[in-house]
């Protein structure tokens, strides 16, 4: 499955809905924390623009969320 083309901004609230809580920022970076899974997932968010796919397919792995969870989240 093709990845989306999606602002980090829109990243953060799928992964809000997966049940990741904001815990930190420094800078443009985010970083994000699932209680259950006991990891840390950093986003970087810049104003208007797209994630690159290789930076959105990073956040993914971090994540661990396939493509298609990632999907049904937006």
């Amino acid at each position: 499955m093709k990845l989306p083309r999606i602002t980090g901004k829109k990243v953060i609230q799928a992964l809000n809905r997966d049940g990741f809580k904001e815990v930190g920022s420094r800078g443009s970076h985010h970083y994000l924390y699932h209680e259950q899974r006991d990891i840390i997932v950093t986003v970087a968010v810049h104003t208007g623009k797209t994630l690159a796919p290789k930076t959105l397919k990073s956040i993914l792995i971090q994540a661990g969320i396939s493509v298609e969870e990632f999907q049904a989240l937006l």
